[in-house]
């Protein structure tokens, strides 16, 4: 990546503490399989195996596996077979082409609207995947719950933690877990993440979507930006992400615990000019890097288009501006 990382050249004592370990392997991934028909019938599966070869080739070194579990578990919270071998199946392919891999149990919205009756089901689901994937490489990363939210507060999230992080260190007392704070991961939660201060295999997420009102303008999903449209990226707009980053370099460096940056995009079919997409694209990946922070784009496929699988291409643009230069 160029110069070494600010997270971690500061610390003269990296080699014995795993989660900077962890963070110093990872430098660029990308989100997913969320929203793909794979999980419910292979035969459909828009994303292919090889797609993951044209992802290392394309310059990335991890993927963000983005899981909906919940729909997949019986009554009991058992997840389905088939679902698992899926899983197992994407793990697999992805190791083998040499990439690292973050599982994230992603149903966040269902977790943040009922915390009570997600619990047990996200309990559930650690202790299977666990113990499923206990004796996985440590290329395999255990993301506990992407974006909590009210009423998923800072104090019921800690408590929630409390609970989960034993569950999955009873299989995993090795696995680097990737945890971020409430509010949709926002970095101004941070001060308020509880982690067990002798656990020192933890790397904190938060997710970098300001300026909302930019990268956001046009999408029906968000109520204060699906009418806006022509709203540009500007230099104040530069000038916030990097005072935004200074602010979750300084808690990093404050609570000696690394930083992943794991989601970040622009909307693509807002109309916003793709020129202005790349600058931001660009702008936030830069400032990032700067601060040591691996980071994954948001999102492979989908409606924060990186690679057009269709037409079975890079949208160049943008993989240019997260990968200046090919490996």
């Amino acid at each position: 990546m160029g110069k070494p990382s600010t997270q971690t050249s500061e610390r003269p004592s990296i080699a014995a503490d795993p989660a900077w370990r962890t963070a110093s392997r990872l430098h660029r991934g990308v989100n997913i399989v969320g929203y793909d028909p794979l999980w419910d019938d292979a035969q459909k599966a828009r994303f292919k195996p090889r797609h993951f070869r044209i992802i290392k080739q394309g310059g990335f070194d991890f993927v963000r596996v983005v899981l909906q579990s919940f729909k997949h578990m019986d009554a009991e919270y058992r997840l389905d077979p088939k679902w698992l071998a899926t899983l197992d199946g994407v793990v697999k392919d992805a190791t083998a082409a040499g990439l690292s891999v973050i599982l994230d149990e992603h149903d966040f919205n269902l977790c943040s609207e009922a915390p009570d009756a997600c619990e047990p089901k996200l309990i559930a689901f650690w202790e299977q995947v666990g113990a499923r994937y206990r004796d996985a490489p440590d290329t395999v990363l255990f993301e506990l719950l992407n974006e909590p939210h009210a009423p998923l507060d800072g104090p019921r999230w800690n408590s929630m933690l409390s609970r989960l992080i034993p569950v999955v260190r009873a299989t995993n007392p090795g696995r680097t877990l990737v945890i971020g704070p409430t509010r949709w991961n926002n970095l101004d939660e941070l001060p308020g993440l509880e982690l067990p201060k002798s656990d020192r295999n933890i790397l904190v997420t938060f997710h970098s979507y300001e300026p909302f009102r930019f990268t956001h303008q046009g999408a029906p999903w968000a109520s204060e930006a699906a009418g806006l449209k022509d709203v540009p990226f500007t230099s104040a707009d530069e000038a916030r992400i990097k005072a935004d980053y200074d602010k979750v370099g300084a808690w990093s460096r404050a609570n000696d615990r690394p930083v992943l940056m794991g989601e970040f995009g622009a909307y693509e079919k807002s109309g916003t000019p793709i020129e202005a997409r790349v600058r931001y694209t660009a702008t936030v990946r830069r400032e990032a890097e700067a601060h040591g922070f691996p980071w994954a784009y948001w999102q492979f496929d989908s409606d924060f288009i990186l690679y057009d699988i269709d037409k079975d291409r890079w949208v160049e643009p943008i993989r240019k501006a997260l990968v200046p230069t090919r490996r």
